[in-house]
């Protein structure tokens, strides 16, 4: 296993920095908005849009997985070596 380099090491210590303070403003906006009530219509609608934002990106990854096993993206992939010409 190679060893880390400086600018990689500084570049994991940055990310571990943004990682917490997204954490603890995460837990900060939750308690401070934690006496808000939110109604029927709100879960419902908070339901349906995880449901269907689930929906959507299971779909495009399905489409993309059938789309390369398929080899219709063969031809517009610019770094592709060129093979022996095809008859």
């Amino acid at each position: 296993m190679q060893r880390l380099g400086i600018g990689q090491l500084i570049l994991l210590v940055v990310l571990i920095v943004i990682l917490i303070v997204t954490a603890v403003w995460a837990v900060s906006v939750w308690n401070a908005t934690g006496d808000a009530v939110m109604g029927t219509h709100g879960w419902i609608a908070l339901g349906l849009g995880t449901f269907f934002s689930l929906l959507i990106g299971c779909g495009l990854m399905a489409l993309m997985f059938f789309s390369s096993r398929s080899g219709h993206d063969d031809v517009a992939d610019p770094f592709r070596k060129p093979g022996p010409p095809s008859e």
